[in-house]
């Protein structure tokens, strides 16, 4: 897990920001806010998380699929390259 430890800080901020979302979210449910409100904290939040998992997985893929000790060759590197697309259309 080089990749994790390496952008840790950087992971634990994205995090902190999700955290963030999910409290808006929860003082918005206590205040009483309109459902438009509410829907719309949770697409924020859910894009977020989607957008920490494109980024952890496309590591993996790069440092655990393709073997980050040695270098892939080029038909290698685009097929991650179209997952990873595939993925992050998925994702939004």
């Amino acid at each position: 897990m080089a990749h994790t430890l390496r952008d840790k800080e950087k992971l634990k901020l994205r995090v902190k920001r999700i955290r963030g979302q999910i409290d808006a979210m929860e003082r918005a449910l206590d205040e009483g806010k309109n459902c438009g409100d509410i829907l719309q904290l949770i697409t924020a939040a859910r894009g977020a998380m989607n957008g920490l998992m494109a980024e952890l997985l496309e590591d993996h893929v790069k440092f655990h699929v393709l073997d980050g000790s040695r270098k892939p060759n080029s038909e290698q590197l685009i097929a991650a390259d179209e997952l990873m697309e595939i993925v992050r259309s998925y994702l939004k």
